[in-house]
Parts: C-alpha cells; structure tokens; sequence
C-alpha cells in the first residue's frame, strides 16, 4: 500500500489500520499524535480507522522538556 507519511510516498506492505502501521515503523505508540487524511485522531480511533491507498498519515511524536 502505497501512503505518504509526514509529506513522502512509502509502499508498506501488510498494513490495514493505523496500530498496524505504527507496529510496522516502529514507532513509539506512546509518544505519538496521528493525523489521517488531515483529522486528527484520538488514540481510541486508532485500531478502528481504515488506512487505504493513498491516504496521507502526519506522526507527531510527544517530547517533554522546556
């Protein structure tokens, strides 16, 4: 599946919904916002949101500090 992941194109194979995807890259889970096609996404939304080809994805990762 073919999506654009904070404004660059990547093909990842295997991925139906967005935990998927984030399992898939790795990503912290913890520490990330998520926009999907420009809706910001609660994290209870996550495992019930359909990602499909084409679909834009923003990651914004949570740091703490000053």
């Amino acid at each position: 599946m073919n999506l654009f992941l904070n404004g660059e194109t990547r093909d990842i194979p295997g991925v139906q919904t967005v935990p998927e995807l984030v399992d898939a890259l790795g990503l912290p889970g913890a520490a990330l916002l998520i926009e999907h096609n420009g809706l910001a996404l609660l994290r209870d939304e996550w495992a019930g949101r359909a990602l499909a080809d084409g679909d834009r994805i923003e990651f914004l990762r949570i740091t703490a500090g000053g």
